[in-house]
């Protein structure tokens, strides 16, 4: 009796160490399916960003951390988010305001799109001075600025809210379509502001 029990319980021990191994495995390839799931939404999906800086304000404010969409399709006044022209490693954010096609024109502090009066309470300039409104956010149009009337295929003409204060398609440019890596609608911090980002002109 002796001698079996001995060799039932020399027998166990080998299964025992078998199922640890197989628990350790199984944990391994569950973090490891995890941790892809995890980078291919961050890679492909949404992200988190951060604001840098005063040029959307008042819709956005430096620190703010907000979600980004990867793979919404853009529309004007969608705020988005690219590479920095001629600034390796930064990220700018800002609203469209001029699809392929559009006819973009400010005058007198007033911005028109294809001829039309666009309201942009996403805008507030009051406690701007009139001499900075004329020096900084003086009158242009597509023609001035980029010496075509129209924005082109497959670009966006893309503005910061805070327009005294703001490097954007008027100093470089347009965008192309395939620079920019997502639109941002949803603030996540702070918690006093949580919620989803206002778009004017729906």
């Amino acid at each position: 009796m002796k001698d079996s029990s001995y060799r039932e319980n020399k027998n166990k021990k080998p299964e025992k160490e078998k199922t640890l191994i197989q628990e350790l495995i199984s944990t391994l390839l569950y973090i490891i399916v995890i941790t892809s799931i995890f980078l291919c939404i961050r890679l492909y999906i949404i992200a988190p960003v951060s604001v840098e800086g005063a040029s959307m304000e008042p819709t956005l404010q430096d620190g703010d951390h907000l979600i980004l969409n990867k793979v919404s399709d853009v529309d004007r006044f969608d705020v988005i988010v690219f590479p920095a022209p001629e600034e390796d490693g930064k990220q700018f954010i800002k609203r469209v305001i001029g699809l392929p096609g559009d006819e973009i024109t400010f005058q007198d502090q007033t911005l028109y799109i294809n001829g039309e009066t666009i309201e942009e309470d996403y805008v507030d300039l009051s406690k701007v001075s009139d001499s900075d409104l004329q020096s900084l956010n003086s009158d242009f149009n597509l023609s001035s600025l980029e010496g075509v009337e129209q924005v082109p295929e497959d670009s966006y003409f893309v503005l910061g809210d805070n327009r005294v204060n703001s490097k954007d398609s008027r100093s470089f440019g347009f965008i192309s379509r395939n620079n920019v890596t997502g639109k941002t609608s949803l603030r996540i911090w702070p918690l006093d502001r949580l919620g989803f980002i206002d778009k004017s002109n729906d």
